[in-house]
């Protein structure tokens, strides 16, 4: 079939229109490609001032869940409220955080926002203390933070803070790993020194932990005040049916499947107490006479473990009484 030249260069001027067309199109689809993936400063200092306000105080907030990014709100609210409260202070992790503390509150000024690539950011906030009624205090200084932000389907979260995401986790391992030990030797206590005290329905043993030093790969020794309590359930209260303390120094070793409690050494009663203790706690001597010889202290730290244990196994008790004296709420 004879085609005109006319027409064969009519097809190819087409097809070179076309060809352009298509790298215009190619490259308008990169610029707003571009556009949507880069935030402007501006635009980012004003995000990160937003969430400034989520930045972890002495409780997360019930909205942090739509300003954080799922694994980093995973982390907070697991430190915040799955780990249990063992001793009777505030959180030792909060120093990760800036707080509001002694009357002060935090203010933060966003002052740049460097963003590191497609979905990620980080603003450097200047932090301030200042007092309820909105003066500042003078005597604080300024200080220089991080805040890390993610681009989670098209919207920028808090994803990090100081880079101390990381320590959290470790802390949580940690604190993990320490709940097991403290199951082992309650578990430990109950089998085999509790069967010696009048019983009742439930043994919960409040263990004070005084120091601890892994020896070798597998043994390690922990010194601690540990307490015996029997109790029955009346009601909404736990009774105190019997109750006593065992100091002394662990000797923990690993085994199959689990690690477990090889001996026990324990200070004697009666008036070689004092000397029993000096030798068995060693340089952790006085932590543990700090610990033992205050009431206030062990009875909060008791409070503290039965908080957890009904917590854990769902009991409907609000007080604990010990025989004679009024209930403690709990």
């Amino acid at each position: 079939m004879y085609i005109p030249k006319k027409s064969c260069n009519f097809a190819r001027e087409l097809n070179s229109d076309f060809d352009r067309m298509k790298r215009v199109l190619i490259i308008l689809s990169a610029v707003l490609l571009l556009n949507a993936c880069t935030t402007s400063e501006e635009q980012l200092k004003e995000r990160a001032s937003e969430l400034c306000a989520y930045i972890p105080d002495h409780e997360l907030l019930e909205q942090s869940k739509h300003y954080l990014t799922e694994d980093f709100y995973a982390v907070l609210d697991t430190m915040f409220y799955r780990l249990p409260e063992h001793e009777a202070m505030d959180h030792e992790w909060l120093y990760y955080f800036v707080t509001g503390n002694g009357g002060t509150i935090a203010d933060y000024e966003v002052l740049s926002v460097n963003q590191t690539d497609d979905t990620h950011a980080v603003a450097t906030i200047l932090v301030r203390q200042k007092w309820e009624d909105g003066s500042f205090d003078e005597e604080t200084d300024v200080e220089e933070h991080r805040l890390y932000m993610e681009r989670v389907n098209g919207e920028w979260l808090l994803s990090d803070f100081d880079e101390h995401k990381a320590d959290c986790i470790q802390y949580i391992a940690n604190n993990r790993m320490e709940q097991a030990w403290r199951d082992m030797i309650s578990d430990y206590l109950i089998t085999e020194i509790a069967p010696y005290y009048a019983q009742g329905e439930l043994c919960i043993p409040t263990l004070m932990l005084v120091a601890q030093k892994d020896c070798e790969t597998e043994i390690a020794w922990v010194w601690g005040d540990f307490w015996i309590y029997w109790y029955n359930i009346s009601g909404d209260t736990l009774k105190t049916v019997s109750g006593g303390d065992h100091a002394g120094k662990m000797l923990i070793c690993a085994g199959e499947p689990e690690w477990r409690v090889c001996s026990f050494e324990q200070t004697v009663d009666g008036a070689g107490n004092d000397a029993s203790a000096r030798r068995i706690f060693g340089e952790h001597y006085d932590i543990y006479q700090n610990m033992h010889s205050n009431e206030t202290v062990r009875e909060a730290v008791r409070q503290s473990q039965l908080r957890d244990y009904i917590r854990r196994y769902g009991l409907k008790i609000r007080y604990y009484q010990d025989y004679g004296w009024p209930a403690v709420e709990l």
